[in-house]
C-alpha cells in the first residue's frame, strides 16, 4: 500500500486543506475515487511558473499513467522539472449554515479529492499505445451493452502516427497519495445529519452523491 510504504509522518503531509479532521488517508477510498473519476488535473512547475492540464489517468499499484496532447504546454514544464501533482476531484456541494441547526455558523463547501504526487517520466510510443488500450478498455466497459471500441476499428498506420506524433505519455512513480474528505466531520452528529438530509433532497446529482458519502463517514472527531 502506498500510504503505508512511504514511511512519512502523516502530520507532515501537506494536503490541499489545512484542517486535520478532513485529511483522507484511507488508500482504498482514494483509489476508488481515482478509478471512478478517471480524470485529473496535472500540475507542474515550468520555467515561468506553475502550469496545469486536465488528463485521463490510470492508477495501478504505485504508478499513475496519463497522456497529454503533444501541443500541451505542460510537456515543456515536465521536461523542465519532472515532478508533478495530480488532483482528482469527486462530488462537491455548497453547505448552507441553516442545515446545521446551530447558531452562528457560516457557509462552506463540502467535497472529496485525491492528491497524487511524484516524479514523472515520459514513456515510449509502444508503451503509450498499450496505455491507450488500457484506458479505452476501462471506460468502454462502462458503456455496456455498447460494443467496445478498440484500436482495431482504426487504420493501423493512422493510429501509430497519432501515438507517435499526437500525444506525449507519462508514468508517475507515486510517492504521496492523500486526499480530502470534507464531509462536516467537525460538526456534532445532529448537525451532520441535517446536512446529509438536505443534500439527499437536492436537485443536484453531485450534492446527492455527497450526501450518500456522508452516510459512510465515521463519527466526527470533535
Amino acid at each position: 500500500m502506498i500510504i503505508q510504504s512511504l514511511g512519512v509522518n502523516l502530520l507532515e503531509v501537506l494536503p490541499m486543506h489545512p484542517a486535520a479532521a478532513f485529511l483522507e488517508t484511507d488508500e482504498g477510498r482514494l483509489r476508488s475515487l481515482i478509478a471512478e473519476r478517471g480524470f485529473g488535473l496535472i500540475i507542474a512547475q515550468g520555467p515561468d511558473g506553475p502550469i496545469c492540464a486536465h488528463a485521463p489517468v490510470l492508477l495501478e499499484q504505485s504508478v499513475l499513467r496519463f497522456h497529454l496532447s503533444s501541443a500541451n504546454g505542460l510537456n515543456a514544464a515536465l521536461a523542465h522539472d519532472p515532478r508533478a501533482l495530480c488532483v482528482v476531484t469527486g462530488p462537491d456541494a455548497y453547505i448552507s449554515p441553516d442545515w446545521y441547526g446551530l447558531r452562528d455558523q457560516v457557509p462552506t463547501w463540502n467535497y472529496v479529492s485525491a492528491e497524487i504526487s511524484g516524479p514523472v517520466r515520459a514513456i515510449p510510443p509502444e508503451e503509450a499505445a498499450i496505455m491507450l488500450d488500457d484506458l479505452s478498455a476501462t471506460f468502454e466497459a462502462r458503456l455496456t451493452p455498447k460494443p467496445a471500441w478498440t484500436r482495431a476499428k482504426m487504420d493501423g498506420a493512422r493510429f501509430d502516427a497519432m501515438v507517435r506524433q499526437g500525444i506525449m505519455a507519462y508514468e508517475m512513480d507515486v510517492t504521496s497519495l492523500t486526499g480530502i474528505s470534507k464531509l462536516s466531520q467537525n460538526k456534532p452528529l445532529e448537525a451532520i445529519e441535517g446536512v446529509r438530509a438536505a443534500l439527499s433532497k437536492s436537485d443536484d446529482a453531485q450534492a446527492r452523491a455527497l450526501g450518500l458519502m456522508m452516510v459512510q463517514e465515521p463519527k466526527p472527531q470533535s
